[in-house]
C-alpha cells in the first residue's frame, strides 16, 4: 500500500505544529493516496522514525517522504535522509522515494508581493522592503533568497529589495534591519519568506514592536501559511515522490 510521510521542520511552539498538521490535511486532499502522515524533523512529534512505523502499521508497503521545505539545506541533503536511513534498515522491504523542496518559484514570490499588499500601507517612493531568510550554511540557501529578491524586486517596481537572514548566513536579522534603519528611510516593510509561525516570527515581532516608531515605520508582513498556492505546490512535490521510480540512496 502506497502511503505518503511529510516531515515538516518541527518547533517549540505548538501554534506552529498544529499549523503544519492542518496545512498537511490542506495539502493531502490534492494527493492521489488516502494512508499519509506528518511528522517533524525536531522539536516536535511524531519524529520520522515514528511516523514511518506508524504508516506501516496501517499498511503502507511503499512510502513518499516529502520534505516540507521551501529551500534545499542541510536538512534535506544531510539530516532527513541520515533519519529515513535508520528505519529503512530496519524495514528493508518497504519502498521509499524521497521529494523535493519547493525551491524557487514564481508563484511563491507572487504570495510575497500579496503579503506586502495586505498590510494596507501605502508604500512611500522611499521605502525599503527586506527578505528575511532562515538561512543555512549552503551557499545554495543563499543564491535561492537573492535569486528570490531578485525577483521580487521587479514585481513591485523597486530598484532592490535587501535581504538577511535569521540564522547561519549574513547579514543576520538584526544586521540586515539596522541597517535599512540607518538608511534613513521613512518606511520599512519586512518580508518573512518562513512558512509558518513559531520562536523565529516571534522574535521578528518582538524586535519590530520595539524599534518602530511614527518618525519610522517598520511593517512586519505576514509569512506565507497557508496560501493556496503553497498547498498547490508541496500537493505537486507530493505527486512527484509519488510517481518516481528512482529508489534515493540512503
Amino acid at each position: 500500500m502506497q502511503a505518503v510521510l511529510y516531515v515538516s521542520h518541527g518547533s517549540r511552539v505548538k501554534e506552529t505544529s498544529h499549523e503544519a498538521m492542518a496545512f498537511m490535511e490542506l495539502v493531502h486532499q490534492k494527493v492521489g493516496v488516502s494512508l499519509h502522515e506528518t511528522c517533524f524533523l525536531e522539536l516536535a512529534s511524531p519524529d520520522i522514525g515514528e511516523g514511518i512505523d506508524s504508516l506501516i502499521a496501517q499498511g503502507a508497503t511503499e512510502i513518499a517522504v516529502v520534505p516540507v521545505l521551501l529551500l534545499s539545506a542541510g536538512h534535506y541533503y544531510e539530516d532527513i535522509p541520515d533519519e529515513v536511513k535508520k528505519s529503512a534498515l530496519r524495514y528493508p522491504d518497504i519502498r521509499f522515494t524521497y521529494g523535493k523542496p519547493l525551491g524557487v518559484q514564481e508563484r511563491i514570490v507572487d504570495i510575497l508581493v500579496e503579503r506586502l499588499q495586505e498590510t494596507a500601507v501605502e508604500r512611500l517612493p522611499e521605502a525599503k522592503i527586506l527578505l528575511v531568510g532562515r538561512g543555512g550554511k549552503s551557499s545554495e540557501v543563499t543564491r535561492s533568497i537573492e535569486e528570490i529578491a531578485a525577483k521580487l524586486a521587479l514585481k513591485v517596481n523597486v530598484p532592490n529589495v535587501d535581504v538577511c537572514y535569521l540564522a547561519a548566513s549574513s547579514p543576520s536579522f538584526d544586521e540586515g534591519l539596522q541597517a535599512s534603519i540607518n538608511s534613513g528611510s521613512n518606511q520599512i516593510f519586512v518580508v518573512p519568506y518562513l512558512w509558518f509561525t513559531g520562536l523565529l516570527v516571534k522574535s521578528m515581532q518582538k524586535k519590530i514592536s520595539s524599534l518602530s516608531s511614527d518618525e519610522q515605520q517598520i511593517i512586519l508582513c505576514q509569512y506565507l501559511g497557508d496560501h493556496p498556492s503553497m498547498v498547490e505546490a508541496l500537493a505537486e512535490r507530493a505527486n512527484e515522490a509519488l510517481q518516481s521510480e528512482q529508489q534515493p540512496v540512503w
